[in-house]
């Protein structure tokens, strides 16, 4: 019988890269799962907390509990927005009892997704192809949030033809952070020249991570001042299948 999930599609996928959610779903029915979508889901609450606006990150992580809380398991390639759910959900909840239990109570049940896929089903090997070297960007939420690194890397590694290569600070802040790149644009800008120049002096012909919001960040000042060199999410990385061409 085939095993059903439930896909948690972040904000920036479904406005800015839905081909990330794309091969996630792609992925996961490859593994042998069978991925399923409710269409009432909404931004997990992450924007309106880390503003300062509670009330409304509440209301945010009402209507996700209620919608997701009798799935068996949430599969998010987003690691923020997993953080959100499993270790702020039930502190942002905590003068309402009944509904901080129930935050507690699904927290386990959602995962990043290359979290999923190696840790929970066992997947290493996508059958991916890519002919060159890669770097691999470790984002913030992801790394120290939910001690998630050495995932992406056996699933970057096991690609065809894909050299995975060190990169210099690669557990610095790229500068995204969400409300923070709005707020401090000067510092945020500064760090993604930072970590764009350490890709670049990697010598790396591409650079993977996990993160929507780092590739929103890191994929910008590429196109801007590097058009030749890109960034690709993990999940996009991994659905490619041919002749494994660089990009």
């Amino acid at each position: 019988m085939t095993k059903e999930v439930s896909m948690f599609i972040p904000c920036i996928v479904n406005l800015f890269h839905p081909e990330i959610g794309e091969s996630a779903v792609s992925l996961l029915r490859q593994a042998g799962v069978n991925p399923i979508y409710h269409r009432g889901q909404t931004c997990c609450g992450q924007p309106a907390m880390n503003s300062g606006y509670r009330r409304e990150a509440k209301k945010a992580a009402k209507h996700f509990i209620k919608l997701f809380g009798n799935d068996d398991v949430i599969v998010s390639p987003s690691g923020s927005c997993v953080c959100m759910v499993k270790y702020h959900y039930p502190e942002l909840l905590e003068d309402e009892p009944e509904w901080s239990r129930r935050a507690a109570e699904l927290a386990p049940r959602v995962y990043e997704l290359s979290q999923y896929l190696v840790d929970v089903l066992n997947v290493t090997d996508t059958g991916a192809a890519f002919k060159g070297t890669v770097a691999y960007h470790e984002s913030c939420h992801i790394l120290r949030g939910l001690g998630v690194s050495a995932q992406p890397r056996k699933l970057i590694s096991s690609v065809k033809g894909a050299e995975l290569v060190p990169m210099n600070q690669d557990d610095f802040c790229c500068g995204f952070g969400g409300a923070f790149a709005n707020s401090y644009p000067d510092i945020s800008g500064a760090m993604v020249q930072d970590k764009v120049q350490n890709f670049l002096d990697s010598g790396a012909d591409l650079l993977v991570l996990c993160e929507p919001g780092c590739l929103l960040n890191i994929g910008g000042f590429l196109s801007r001042h590097h058009p030749e060199k890109k960034a690709m999410h993990l999940a996009s990385f991994l659905a490619q299948k041919g002749s494994g061409d660089r990009q």
